[in-house]
């Protein structure tokens, strides 16, 4: 019987990865990574002319994949299940950013937003699933974000979309685990990709209300992009090795800035809790006695 730790891949063949999102970040290194190492890999981006460096072969598959639009992650995953025979590893990367106080955001924008951190993420998981419990095998890689555990000024909706993700794959791995399926989330502080760049809009209108909280932070965010003290290198060997384990974490922070700040999260968790224990044990019912 197949378990969480030990999952199922399609053959004795080197495994297959289907990664979202590879023009750029994080899935772009992640496909450099995973054909260095022989995988079987299905690289992916909404515009294939920016995945002219990736070569098709025998082992490399290239695909148009907008994940907001069904019919395209419908026929990406048919795709990759009549190239390869099924997926071992699906990875969630493709996203976007904002930038915008809560009053500030626009809804086009936010809406954007969603439709690719969570609903495209969905619809890639709904496409894949069929196949990996078909076999009773696999792994869901989920890129979340700090962001997704810790909410900050003019990351607000942004927060939204990741804790979305957080609270998607945490229902996930109960429902599918027992399947043999595996979910990864991987949280990772500021790296070195171009999220804080050209891939992340921000509102046309800023409030004067909000500059010290809001406008500070988008302003040292951006100003930060290109210089993060992440390295993309080493947070895709770790996220690839973590999966090659068998037992990968549920949770896979990366960097220091993403551990200390999700630690202090659980601190603040805790001791606001605990001071509130009280009133909510005194909401239920009293009990009664026989």
């Amino acid at each position: 019987m197949n378990t969480p730790s030990s999952p199922r891949l399609l053959s004795d063949e080197a495994p297959v990865w289907f990664i979202t999102g590879c023009s750029t970040g994080f899935g772009q290194e992640l496909a450099r990574q995973a054909i260095a190492l022989g995988y079987r890999t299905v690289v992916t981006a909404r515009d294939p002319a920016k995945l002219d460096d990736f070569e098709e072969s025998d082992k490399v598959l290239v695909l148009k994949l907008d994940v907001t639009r069904p019919d395209q992650v419908a026929a990406a995953i048919e795709a990759a299940e009549a190239c390869f025979g099924g997926i071992d590893v699906l990875v969630n990367n493709a996203g976007i950013g904002y930038f915008a106080a809560i009053e500030e955001g626009e809804a086009a924008e936010v809406l954007r937003m969603f439709e690719v951190n969570v609903f495209g993420l969905t619809a890639m998981i709904q496409a894949a699933l069929p196949g990996m419990r078909k076999r009773r095998g696999g792994c869901i890689v989920n890129l979340s974000s700090l962001a997704g555990l810790r909410g900050m000024p003019a990351l607000g909706q942004y927060n939204a979309t990741k804790f979305a993700v957080e609270g998607l794959s945490e229902a996930l791995r109960r429902e599918v685990e027992p399947l043999g399926i595996q979910v990864m989330v991987v949280e990772p502080s500021g790296f070195r990709t171009d999220w804080a760049g050209r891939s992340a809009n921000e509102s046309a209108l800023q409030i004067d209300d909000y500059q010290a909280t809001a406008g500070a932070v988008r302003s040292a965010v951006r100003e930060s992009s290109g210089k993060q003290p992440g390295d993309p290198v080493r947070a895709v060997k770790a996220i690839i090795e973590a999966v090659s384990s068998g037992q990968p974490p549920h949770h896979l922070l990366l960097g220091n800035d993403a551990f200390e700040g999700a630690m202090a999260k659980v601190d603040e968790l805790r001791e606001g809790f605990t001071a509130g224990e009280k009133v909510a044990r005194a909401a239920d019912f009293p009990a009664t006695t026989a």
